[in-house]
């Protein structure tokens, strides 16, 4: 997986941490889970908070 993998990245986040709410994670956060997801493969300076923004998005509403 890579940063711009929202939809994949969202939903192992869902599958990883299942007690979260992933409204109220800090970007901090939610960039060291992702880094430490099974299959993520990108470098950490490339994402951005765009990126975070559309994968704690993507998350909500796969969630939902």
């Amino acid at each position: 997986m890579k940063w711009t993998d929202t939809l994949d990245i969202a939903e192992a986040l869902i599958e990883a941490h299942p007690d979260v709410d992933p409204t109220a994670i800090r970007f901090t956060d939610l960039h060291a889970w992702v880094l430490a997801l099974p299959g993520f493969d990108d470098a950490p300076n490339r994402s951005g908070e765009k990126i975070l923004e559309a994968i704690q998005s993507a998350w909500i509403e796969e969630r939902d």
